[in-house]
Parts: C-alpha cells; structure tokens; sequence
C-alpha cells in the first residue's frame, strides 16, 4: 500500500483505526519491519514478541538451522534436551526450560518436526523365513557387529528376607539388558521391582550408580518403562554421535517408537539373542549370592542393594566372547553356530596353585630384618570380618559421593580381590 498511489497519512491512519504518529512511525522504520518480517518464520504473527531470554533463543535457533541444513532428524525431545545444554552452558539460574516456553518459541519461529520415515516394515515381526532371506542379509549389509544391539528382560530371584527390615520389594526383580554383536559395549542394566521407594536406596546417589532400578506393576517392564529406558539409550548414542540398529522381540510392553539415533527392528520368535547371555549373567548372580558369608560379613541376608551391585558384577563377568557367540549363533555372521558357547572364566583369576604360592612367605620375610626397630608395635592382621566392614564402609562412602559409575568398576575388583584372599 505505501509502494501504490500516495495517501496521506491521515487517511491511512482512518482506515486502519491508528493514529497519524504511528503511521509515520511505521513509514519512517518502513526497511526494518520489512526485514524483520521476511526473516519471520511465520509469515501470519502480526505482533514482534520476543522470548525473555533473547541469547538463549539465539543460540537455539541458530541451532535448529544447522541442523535442518545438515539434515539432521529433529524433534520436541531434542530440541528440549539441547534447550537445557544450552541453558547450562549459558548458565542460567533455572536449567530447566519450561514447556510453555517452548512452545512460545516454536510458534514464534513457525517450527514444525516432522518424524523421519521409519523402515517399511520396522514395526512388524517378520517370518522366520522372510527374516533369514531378506532382513537379516540387509542389516548385515547396512551396520556393523558393532553398531548391532539386542535387548530382552530376564528375571531373578531375590535373597530371602531381601531387602532388609521393614521393606517389602517383592522375592524378584526383572533386568533388562542390551549389549552390541561383538560384545564391545554392555549397557548398564536397568532392574525393575515392585517396591517405588526401598529404604535402601535412600540417601544413594542414583544418577552415579552402575546400574538403575524402577518400580513396576509385579516387578515387571511396562511399556512406558521401556519407553522410558529407549530415550535414555537413544541419548546416550546421540551424544556419542552413533547410530544404531536395536532388536528385540515384539510385545506389548516394547511399543515402536521413531527415535534420532536408534532404528527398532523386531525379530522373529525364533530369534533368541539374549537367552543365552542372560543365562550367563545369572549363574555369575547365583555364584556371588552364594560366596556372601552372612558371618564373616557380620549382617544378614543381602539387602536389594547389595543384589543390585552382584547384578551389576555378574554383567561385568559376562565375557564379550560369549556376547558375540550368542549372535553369531542367531546368524549374525559367516561362520553363524560353528562355535558351541563356552563359559571362560574370568581373566586376572588366580588358579589354586597360584593361591597357594602367593601364600608361601618370600625369602627374608620371617622375623625382623636388620636393622628394623624391634620396639614399633606391629599392626594385627585384620580380621575377615573388620575387612569387610571397612569394604561396606567404602561401598557406602561411593554411593553417597561417587561422581561415576566408572569408580564401582575399582571397587568391584578389590572386593573380588577379597575374596580370593579369603578362599585361599
């Protein structure tokens, strides 16, 4: 209208209801609205409102055109979690952006995610026939063993009387697992029981821990669970930068879901991937819930986290080996089922004979040496039972304070080392 036939500003002003200034106002900024205008993303918004936080927005939409022009999948939940980042990195007093907030800087931007095509065929569980002929063949052709995950639940019994005094969490847990084909990379368990709130957890650093526990309906994965631990797993890949290839059985509680970094495939009945693993991570359990000696330890029966942490040593003992032998036996290789599954044991495991040699003092060991101070008291041996006192001490000093589950791998070794010490 401004670039047409000249009117007045007057007559401008009572058309459009305004007053003579602020058509002269809009006249005089005419470039800047117009820029301003064409660099909006909704072409519709009449009112330039902008969010409180004009750096954070910045950054964030700055952001979200990297990554369309890399092509790069979107979505709310991403767009969240990099809110937050960016909010931490900008530090902000409340890290945590509302979803009213985004909301309002979606709308300002006119930004719309759209979902990226899933794989024909991805939500439904193939034939057996169809899978070994056709799926399989392009799995193996479009990742590697590395980049190949499977996950499947088991369950386990908990110690009588477990967890302790007073709680009641059910006689099981189910454990969910998931590692890769090659047996490179194990994902920390997730463990389900009934109890929301056991008095053992209390004061536990949960975020540190090398493992995580949930409350289920009759201590069982429901599928918000599951589609709980699915975002977990998927940023965790995202921000190692992975894309990978899940697989697991179809049930109702694995609800299909398009994730950034994480491609669902569903196999047949006949595809057993995890049995065979979860098999072993249980006989690592039940060899460690037998080696707790309620009398040398001066408690009683293990408490849920005191299962929690076996748990988490008995999926550190599953070797990558046996990982990779369970997909190689479902076909996840040339040579699939040439190798019969073999437990190995652990390596660093010292032999009888070994523990009896380390037993035998070494030459100069015996009495005082020369020259030693004969008058110094000498320190008593401690007994099994101060040691492992000292030992829950620290696994307890861990649990309030430990800034990694990285720090639980070092305990578990010593407590391990204990404990050949003691057998021999």
């Amino acid at each position: 209208m401004l670039e047409g036939p000249k009117v007045s500003q007057s007559e401008l002003a009572k058309r459009f209801g305004v007053s003579q200034p602020q058509i002269c106002r809009i006249i005089k900024n005419k470039e800047r609205i117009l820029s301003e205008w064409h660099r909006n993303g909704d072409p519709e918004r009449k009112r330039k409102r902008e969010g409180k936080d004009t750096a954070l927005e910045a950054a964030l939409l700055r952001w979200v055109e990297g990554a369309r022009a890399a092509d790069l999948p979107g979505g709310t939940s991403l767009l969240h979690l990099k809110a937050k980042h960016l909010t931490e990195a900008l530090g902000r007093p409340d890290p945590e952006p509302s979803e009213g907030w985004l909301m309002r800087f979606r709308a300002r931007h006119n930004l719309a995610f759209k979902k990226p095509p899933a794989e024909k065929g991805d939500a439904e569980q193939p034939t057996a026939e169809h899978w070994a002929s056709v799926v399989l063949p392009g799995l193996l052709r479009s990742y590697a063993l590395s980049e190949i995950y499977a996950c499947g639940e088991t369950g386990v019994l908990l110690p009588t009387g477990s967890p302790g005094k007073g709680e009641s969490a059910g006689d099981r847990l189910t454990i969910l697992l998931c590692a890769n084909a090659d047996g490179s990379e194990k994902a920390p368990l997730r463990a389900v029981g009934e109890s929301p709130r056991p008095r053992c957890l209390q004061g536990v650093n949960l975020g540190q821990m090398p493992w995580s526990y949930r409350a289920g309906s009759l201590a069982g994965v429901t599928a918000p669970l599951f589609a709980e631990w699915l975002r977990e797993f998927n940023e965790g890949m995202r921000r190692q930068g992975k894309s990978v290839l899940l697989l697991l059985a179809k049930h109702e509680a694995h609800p299909y879901l398009q994730l950034s970094n994480i491609r669902m495939v569903f196999v047949p009945p006949t595809v057993a991937l995890e049995s065979g693993i979860a098999n072993d991570l249980k006989g690592h359990y039940r060899r460690r819930l037998l080696r707790w000696l309620p009398a040398e330890r001066g408690v009683g029966q293990p408490t849920l986290l005191d299962a929690l942490h076996m748990l988490a040593q008995a999926w550190g003992d599953v070797r990558p080996g046996l990982i990779a032998s369970c997909f190689r036996a479902a076909g996840f290789s040339p040579d699939a089922g040439a190798e019969a599954l073999a437990l190995t044991p652990a390596p660093g495991s010292l032999s009888q004979e070994q523990l009896e040699r380390n037993k035998e003092p070494a030459d100069g060991d015996e009495g005082t040496s020369e020259g030693e101070d004969a008058g110094e008291p000498v320190q008593p041996c401690p007994s099994e039972q101060e040691v492992w006192g000292s030992l829950a001490t620290l696994r307890r000093y861990l649990e309030c304070r430990a800034t990694s589950p990285d720090l639980f791998q070092a305990f578990y070794e010593l407590e391990d080392a204990v404990h050949m010490v003691s057998a021999g």
